[in-house]
């Protein structure tokens, strides 16, 4: 388990990371989401070591990760920008890595880059950006850390490609317990894989929920009433948490269990009832709004 307390980060007068508390557990696809600048980056680079904090805590496994050789090989972390030695190839960084971790299969990596199509004796300079987020994505499989933090890591993929890259996480989330972290600022690219999402603004938490909890918890209906009097007894007990209307359709977004929204509004008889799924988008835009805040305003769609 990655366990964060408090965990402060500044750059001058800049606080990239403010107070930001977390934990992020075993068995489960943990999402991070928030624009550029949210400080998804720097949170990342803390966790894997790179930057240190200047308060709070970071523990990987019930240990420190900064200057701690032994934790960092647990610890993969492939960013926005991946950086490759200057007219590297493929088996160049598949050696580098390899002799930085140490359960590195060399036999999985040859496997995985002829299936991707990558060519190994080819300058990495030339591959496309989508390529290099491939191989990156490549060799922190094969690494065999067990925690893989990922920094808009699906950006410039092909959406085969994209699953494919779901496809090997998932293999080695039920194979060898791989804990994927996965940063993003596209909510729907998230929404797919994701069990736990955490939502980043200026640098703190606002939000940090399982998203299943979060889907069971709220109620997305489409709704025409008989007669405002029908609508003002079937929503006057309702935890409504937003309401649009369009002519007589009335779409609700409610806090509570299906079963209970849905009764309450069946009671009226209404001419057209319907419980429509809800995006992890429009979670988050409800949940965001009853703590004061807009998401619509910082997250990109």
């Amino acid at each position: 388990m990655i366990a964060l307390e408090h965990l402060c980060k500044s750059f001058g007068s800049t606080l990239a990371v403010n107070d930001v508390t977390l934990n992020i557990k075993e068995g489960e696809v943990f999402g991070l989401v928030g624009t550029n600048g949210a400080g998804k980056s720097t949170l990342l680079r803390l966790v894997t070591g790179i930057l240190s904090q200047e308060s709070g805590s970071i523990l990987v496994d019930d240990m420190p990760v900064f200057d701690n050789p032994e934790v960092k090989q647990k610890i993969f972390f492939i960013p926005d920008d991946a950086y490759f030695f200057p007219g590297s190839t493929s088996a160049v960084m598949c050696e580098y890595y390899r002799s930085i971790y140490p359960d590195f299969d060399k036999e999985r990596f040859d496997h995985l880059t002829e299936g991707f199509r990558l060519d190994t004796k080819k300058k990495i300079s030339e591959f496309s950006k989508g390529m290099k987020k491939q191989l990156m994505v490549i060799l922190g499989i094969c690494s065999g850390a067990r925690y893989l933090l990922c920094d808009e890591t699906f950006d410039g993929l092909d959406p085969v490609m994209r699953q494919g890259v779901k496809s090997l996480m998932a293999q080695d989330m039920s194979d060898r317990g791989l804990v994927p972290v996965i940063a993003s600022h596209n909510l729907r690219e998230l929404e797919d894989i994701c069990d736990h999402v955490g939502l980043l603004h200026q640098g703190g938490v606002l939000l940090s929920e399982d998203l299943a909890d979060m889907k069971l918890g709220l109620q997305k209906v489409q709704i025409v009433f008989n007669s405002d009097g029908d609508r003002e007894e079937a929503t006057k007990d309702l935890n409504i948490l937003l309401e649009e209307q369009r002519g007589r359709l009335y779409t609700y977004t409610v806090r509570g269990e299906r079963s209970y929204v849905e009764s309450h509004f069946r009671s009226v008889n209404p001419l057209f009832f319907e419980v429509l799924k809800l995006s992890l988008e429009e979670i988050f835009i409800s949940e965001t709004e009853v703590v004061g805040y807009d998401i619509r305003k910082f997250i990109l769609g």
